[in-house]
């Protein structure tokens, strides 16, 4: 019966997989890429181009650290949770153990006290020939032989069991030991985010002082963006419109593809989206709408090369005010575009594939930014619901 106890005490053991204080590889990658945006942020904010960057630009940076920040203040939370749970299932596994142990201990405290009381040999003599047949005599024979042998195993299982005891309570110190790191960890990543906060609240005044300079700015940006956004629906309308009237065909099995990989198209670049898709309201001055933003824009380091996210066609290679060199690649009836560009590689005609260069992200008023836009047919996409 102890025996059979030890074994399901065992099985349990072995069936619920040990949760190792560590990060799970989606884990690690995550805070991997959080850490690298703020590092990436952090040299644009230091750069000799910081003081004369505008302070939109500057807050939008800063402000994409502090949420980046506020991810892995959450994620080392989690992981301290995580940590305190995998310390309170392991208390309970060692608490059943030594029960477990406790009973062991106590059996076998029984059957040594028993061999102790009937160690006279002469005493089982006695027992066995005073036995009413042959069949009592050898039963109780067998009880004799056997009291040894259930000693040895009865030994051998408590040590088993108490080798088991020492192990699990190593790794019960282990894991304090990890979780009190974790919570040192979390005390820097909140010190951290209190003073990107700090920085954040200076920005945040330098642009109230600003206010009608920045008034000025943003209706002359205003302006590019709207003279970008009809020039790529123009585009746009022009193909579908060959292809209407049937001077141009629609690669339909390549816009099936595209389609398809919704969600998992590669990124153009590696970098933090510091400028979101859609309508929003400044940040600071609550009463002022920016300018819609039909695709997102990405910071990167100077010199960082933007790659095409998926095979298509260069439908046309432009220069715009305030956005460089723009390439735009058709895939179908969906086409990407890729704003902000120097020493573009490819020529309006070509054939690109997933991965191939187009260009190198330029500097354009101090900010080393991709502007990035994908649309169907004549409808503006939200990118980051497509890239993976």
């Amino acid at each position: 019966m102890v025996r059979r106890f030890f074994c399901i005490l065992c099985l349990l053991m072995l069936s619920c997989p040990f949760l190792a204080a560590q990060d799970t590889s989606a884990q690690r990658e995550q805070k991997e890429k959080l850490e690298k945006e703020i590092e990436l942020i952090n040299k644009q904010l230091s750069s000799a181009d910081s003081k004369s960057r505008s302070a939109l630009s500057n807050y939008n940076l800063v402000s994409k650290k502090i949420t980046n920040r506020k991810k892995l203040l959450e994620g080392s939370r989690r992981k301290e949770r995580e940590i305190g749970d995998q310390i309170y299932l392991k208390q309970k596994e060692i608490n059943a153990l030594q029960a477990s142990y406790d009973t062991l201990s106590a059996h076998y405290d029984r059957l040594v006290l028993g061999a102790y009381k009937n160690r006279d040999a002469r005493i089982w003599y006695m027992y066995i020939l005073s036995s009413g047949d042959l069949s009592q005599a050898y039963r109780r024979y067998g009880y004799f032989k056997s009291l040894a042998s259930q000693i040895q195993t009865q030994a051998r299982l408590l040590e088993s069991q108490k080798e088991e005891l020492l192990r699990q309570k190593a790794a019960l110190q282990e894991m304090k030991k990890q979780q009190k790191q974790q919570s040192d960890e979390s005390q820097k990543e909140l010190g951290r985010l209190t003073e990107e906060q700090k920085e954040s609240k200076k920005l945040v005044n330098n642009l109230n002082r600003e206010k009608k300079r920045y008034q000025k700015e943003l209706a002359s940006k205003k302006k590019q963006v709207e003279a970008l956004d009809r020039e790529i629906a123009r585009l746009v309308k022009e193909a579908m419109g060959n292809s209407k009237s049937g001077k141009t065909e629609i690669d339909q099995a390549l816009a099936a593809e595209f389609s398809k990989n919704k969600g998992r198209l590669p990124w153009p670049a590696d970098g933090p989206v510091v400028e979101p898709f859609g309508e929003r309201y400044h940040p600071v001055y609550k009463n002022i709408k920016l300018p819609k933003n039909n695709g997102i824009s990405i910071a990167l380091k100077s010199g960082t090369a933007v790659k095409c996210v998926f095979d298509g066609v260069v439908k046309q290679v432009l220069v715009m005010p305030g956005f460089n060199q723009c390439v735009l690649v058709q895939h179908g009836n969906y086409f990407t575009f890729y704003c902000k560009l120097r020493n573009v590689s490819v020529k309006s005609g070509q054939k690109v594939k997933t991965g191939q260069q187009l260009g190198i992200v330029d500097t354009i008023n101090k900010d080393t930014q991709l502007h990035f836009q994908v649309w169907k047919d004549s409808s503006p996409q939200n990118p980051e619901s497509w890239l993976k």
